[in-house]
């Protein structure tokens, strides 16, 4: 493909990403006032669609690092709502859209870990990441007057909207979406085809590692943690205007004693992400049938990367049980379990761990210490067998093997 595009929101230049495939990076989706809703943008002249865009503000280091190893030096603004594509060129492509985890804390679009080039091409598909917004900038709730509730939500549906009416000049079929996310992004693609303005944005969903054990906070709950941060910073409810000026280091700061006052042993649920308010509903995993085909899995030992002695009962609980409950409910659903880990690893088959796979970019996950002492071979057989799996599944919906409830574990070949 040329990398030089028009699309109905402005003119773009890429840049060649490897092979056949172009990037087009930091893509303005929309502009958001502080926790306000996102609003369209569009541009004149020519972007330089060259350099990712920022992510969204948050804490230097994640809380998984110690098994991710570091996610790099991430540029962060508030002016974050950008996305990134990748295109192998052509016309009529399927396309996957996806929304990186991290806690709705940490993360972006951005990191090397999800750089589409090596997916774009050999699954001949449209990649598109996105950031989002995080933590209290993303999801504080205090009252309806104050500001929307899950400002970070509405922010994953404008840009399904840009994908919508922009893709097709990137060579993508707007018709053939794929919606795909990891953990928080997991949950937050389950969350999307609830909200009223996020059905019919996709066609078919990928949900990996969903934290289903995580239930949206109701509105009484995340009013009283947004009361917590605004105890930190010394304010009261009727000085909650002041938020909007607060220096940003100072948020973050009171972001992280909410952090630390709401901490609970064997509890991953972070003190700001979905709230059921304004079309989310209190309970994702129940009482609406799964219209959309559905990819959904675990790995094996997903709550080892948070607690190294985790019993299997704690990964059962959180992520295993509810997601084999969704597939029960799914019109259409494929079922797998991630089983592989490097040869006595401490971390199993932890949570994450199957992200090199999905996008193939292991020279970003050298440092991994959940990678540490595996086969070079293995990991690339590895590649090799999910990415056609997931290809597969993006263009045909189906990975290539049974429907539920049978359940394909996944190792090496």
């Amino acid at each position: 493909m040329t990398g030089l595009i028009h699309a109905p929101a402005g003119t773009l230049r890429g840049v060649p990403a490897g092979g056949a495939a172009t990037a087009f990076l930091g893509i303005p989706y929309a502009r958001a006032e502080r926790f306000a809703a996102p609003r369209r943008t569009r541009w004149d002249g020519e972007l330089d669609a060259v350099r990712p865009g920022p992510a969204a503000p948050q804490p230097r280091a994640s809380r998984l690092e110690r098994v991710l190893g570091p996610g790099g030096d991430l540029r962060q603004d508030e002016d974050c709502l950008s996305l990134n594509v990748w295109t192998p060129g052509g016309s009529g492509l399927p396309v996957l859209v996806w929304l990186h985890g991290g806690g709705f804390l940490t993360g972006s679009g951005a990191q090397a870990w999800y750089d589409g080039t090596l997916l774009a091409e050999r699954g001949r598909m449209v990649v598109v990441t996105v950031n989002y917004r995080l933590g209290a900038l993303g999801y504080l709730y205090l009252t309806p007057e104050f500001a929307p509730a899950n400002a970070g939500l509405l922010d994953q549906i404008a840009a399904l909207n840009w994908v919508k009416e922009n893709i097709a000049a990137f060579g993508g079929d707007a018709d053939r979406v794929t919606l795909a996310g990891q953990s928080a992004g997991a949950l937050s693609a389950l969350a999307l085809p609830r909200h009223p303005a996020g059905r019919d944005l996709f066609r078919q969903v990928i949900l990996q590692s969903t934290p289903t054990g995580v239930r949206p906070y109701s509105v009484g709950d995340a009013a009283g943690i947004g009361q917590i941060l605004l105890d930190v910073l010394g304010l009261r409810l009727g000085d909650a205007e002041r938020l909007r000026t607060l220096p940003l280091d100072d948020l973050l700061t009171a972001q992280g004693e909410v952090v630390r006052r709401t901490a609970r042993p064997h509890e991953l649920a972070p003190p700001f992400h979905l709230v059921a308010a304004g079309g989310v509903p209190a309970d994702l995993t129940t009482g609406a049938r799964e219209e959309a085909p559905t990819l959904i899995g675990t790995s094996r030992d997903e709550a080892r990367a948070f607690l190294p002695q985790a019993a299997a009962e704690l990964t059962t609980r959180l992520f295993r049980d509810g997601s084999l409950r969704l597939a029960g409910q799914a019109r259409s659903a494929h079922v797998y379990q991630f089983d592989w880990s490097p040869p006595g690893s401490p971390f199993g088959a932890c949570h994450c761990i199957e992200l090199p796979f999905v996008f193939g970019n292991l020279h970003a996950w050298h440092a991994a210490p959940m990678l540490a002492g595996a086969e070079p071979a293995q990991l690339d057989r590895l590649v090799a067998d999910v990415q056609r799996a997931w290809a597969a599944f993006v263009h045909d919906g189906s990975p290539g093997w049974p429907a539920f409830p049978h359940v394909q574990h996944i190792t090496p070949t």
